[in-house]
């Protein structure tokens, strides 16, 4: 009797991890992948304590997605796999990321969301969340091989009796059960509660509030205008716009220059990503009002500020202004890139006694690791990234001080960063490249061969100094004798090479990534070579 395996019309492709969830090409994303991921990590999660995330059968589990046309399909496979664990699923609709995990955490319930984040159209993913919050890095090794367990188990299935056809799809297509509004109301008020009764509102204050396609694009909107700010909607988009908060380029922030002219007395322009958990502002600055887009590292350090943080956590790639400045006192380890590694960083902090605990990463998606509180106001943890608090809290510390948005940032150490990436770089050639700029512990001769070989793409012709300091907490992390600051590190779940810079000038800072992506012989291209 044939089986599904021997049926399929198609070479199935085994997903990945990534910094946080499983991603890939739509082409790859069957309704047949996203059941047997999302039902080997609900098995996964059955075998866990209550205590440490684990979830029982009957248990209700959240599920959302965002606004990318290829999501309802992928959802209908995770809502099935639900219901075939035996849990009861329900939908909380379409809202951002982190409103679901406040909706399910907050109930001891587990919860996947299906988006694709940041990343282009033609890619998608999801993101599944334990009962405690979202999954970390000492997780994927025994969910690789549950997964793996359940493939096969599935494969080996008479094709008569899947539910599956052979091009990966589920036979009898049902509609996902009807949306619940319960998260996106408990999110809102959230942060309605909170802000509301601070000493200061926003009233006054014209916010343009670049939509897109994000998910939370009407949330936000009438978020802050609950909060008494003039909100002006705009930009809105039926088709799916891929935001990166962290490499934000020229014809994206042309756009909302654009859409932010026709309006006089803008106070601020913000927006998220796709699926509203990375943070995008912007704000006149003087003396020809330009406006300018404030990257999520130097996002978080007002934030922080704001919510008088004592303990504070970072990936390696923040921009190291933060070590400058009034929050360096205060700052924990830093940590590899992704929200896991930042979570396990706060944990680690709240171990050490430290009260008010937050960290963020440098696309400005914004992770509270304890609760806080604030005139005598409490905002309950919620350790994932964040899009909606970075953005209040920017807002509502100049606010109180009576201060533009951008004033607050020429506060900061005089630290500029630019981050940037070369597409259609083989995610396996990025890792060879850093495999082979990483010496051999106790070994002179490996250093001493690292640095002939940075010394010949990191010229003089192009800027650069001697090699002071490198860094593998994630990727190589090179500083210069002038403190200038290249980051080589892999995408986590593309064919992309990333690029992070830190100078003491903006127009440096961009000069490194330009020339880092510029094609076909710029910085990161010149390092392909040793991948071969």
């Amino acid at each position: 009797m044939p089986t599904l395996r021997s049926q399929l019309n198609h070479v199935p492709k085994v997903l990945q991890f990534g910094t946080s969830g499983r991603r890939g090409l739509i082409v790859d994303l069957t309704q047949l992948e996203i059941y047997i991921n999302v039902t080997a990590e609900l098995e996964y999660l059955k075998s866990l304590a209550p205590e440490a995330g684990g979830i029982r059968p009957g248990d209700v589990f959240y599920y959302a997605l965002d606004l990318r046309p290829s999501s309802p399909a992928l959802c209908e496979a995770a809502e099935r796999a639900i219901a075939d664990a035996g849990m009861r699923g329900v939908n909380l609709g379409q809202i951002p990321t982190p409103a679901l995990m406040f909706h399910a955490v907050g109930r001891g319930c587990g919860s996947v969301m299906v988006t694709g984040s940041h990343i282009p159209f033609d890619r998608n993913g999801y993101k599944l969340n334990t009962s405690r919050g979202e999954l970390l890095k000492e997780h994927e090794a025994p969910i690789g091989a549950k997964v793996a367990e359940v493939r096969e188990r599935l494969y080996a299935q008479s094709f008569g009796n899947s539910i599956f056809d052979e091009s990966g799809a589920l036979s009898d297509r049902r509609a996902l059960n009807p949306a619940v509004d319960a998260g996106r109301a408990g999110y809102l008020k959230r942060y309605l509660d909170f802000f509301s009764s601070q000493p200061v509102s926003l009233a006054g204050r014209r916010i343009l509030v670049y939509q897109h396609s994000a998910v939370g694009r009407d949330l936000l909107a009438e978020l802050l205008a609950r909060l008494g700010a003039d909100v002006i909607p705009a930009g809105r988009s039926d088709s799916f716009v891929p935001i990166d908060t962290e490499n934000i380029d020229a014809a994206q922030l042309e756009t909302i220059r654009k859409l932010a002219e026709s309006h006089k007395d803008l106070w601020a322009v913000v927006s998220t990503d796709g699926d509203s958990d990375r943070p995008l502002i912007l704000a006149a600055t003087p003396p020809d009002g330009t406006l300018k887009f404030f990257g999520g590292d130097l996002v978080g350090m007002i934030v922080a500020g704001y919510l008088r943080a004592d303990a504070v956590v970072v990936p390696i790639s923040c921009n190291d202004a933060i070590d400058r400045g009034s929050l360096a006192g205060v700052l924990e380890p830093k940590t590899r890139i992704g929200s896991p590694f930042v979570i396990a960083g706060m944990a680690a902090a709240k171990v050490k006694g430290r009260r008010t605990v937050c960290g963020w990463e440098a696309n400005g998606g914004f992770l509270l690791g304890s609760g806080v509180e604030r005139n005598g106001l409490g905002l309950a943890a919620l350790p994932t990234r964040d899009a909606f608090l970075p953005i209040l809290g920017v807002l509502f510390e100049a606010a109180e001080r009576s201060v533009g948005v951008a004033e607050l940032f020429r506060e900061l150490p005089r630290r500029f960063s630019k981050a940037g990436l070369l597409k259609n770089f083989p995610r396996d050639a990025g890792l060879e490249v850093v495999r082979r700029l990483t010496p051999s512990q106790g070994n002179p001769d490996a250093h001493a061969a690292v640095a002939t070989a940075l010394a010949r793409v990191f010229t003089r012709a192009r800027g650069f100094t001697s090699v002071s300091r490198l860094d593998y907490t994630d990727g190589v992390r090179i500083v210069f004798s002038n403190t200038d600051v290249a980051h080589i590190r892999p995408s986590g779940n593309a064919d992309e090479l990333r690029i992070y810079a830190a100078a003491d000038t903006q127009i440096r800072a961009d000069a490194i990534v330009a020339e880092g992506v510029r094609e076909p012989d710029g910085i990161l291209r010149s390092l392909q070579p040793l991948a071969q």
